[in-house]
């Protein structure tokens, strides 16, 4: 499994590729690839998205399944999903905490 990830120029938000071409902030919530067909035209919508200067240095990510979760496999990436490791009250992981309580 794959996902297409950047970064948004207006406030350098880490972003993810969903499926109708739109930038999303959870990884959770990106296109999931898994053939070459999706895998072209994933990297289509994202060559778009940086020709439009809205995000800069897309590319592809390994993803897995773990726990029921969906997360990225480098730890460059999870820190990326999720925020700073020695701040879990900054970030998106904070977030998904305030979401949850």
């Amino acid at each position: 499994m794959k996902a297409i990830t950047a970064n948004r120029l207006v406030d350098g938000e880490v972003v993810w590729l969903s499926h109708n071409g739109v930038w999303v902030e959870f990884v959770e919530a990106a296109w999931i690839l898994g053939i070459d067909e999706d895998m072209t035209k994933a990297l289509d919508f994202a060559k778009a998205g940086e020709d439009r200067q809205y995000v800069l240095g897309t590319y592809a990510i390994d993803l897995e399944l773990k726990d029921g979760h969906l997360l990225p496999k480098s730890l460059k990436e999870r820190i990326r999903a999720q925020g700073p490791t020695t701040r879990p009250d900054l970030g998106k992981q904070a977030v998904r905490h305030l979401r949850s309580a």
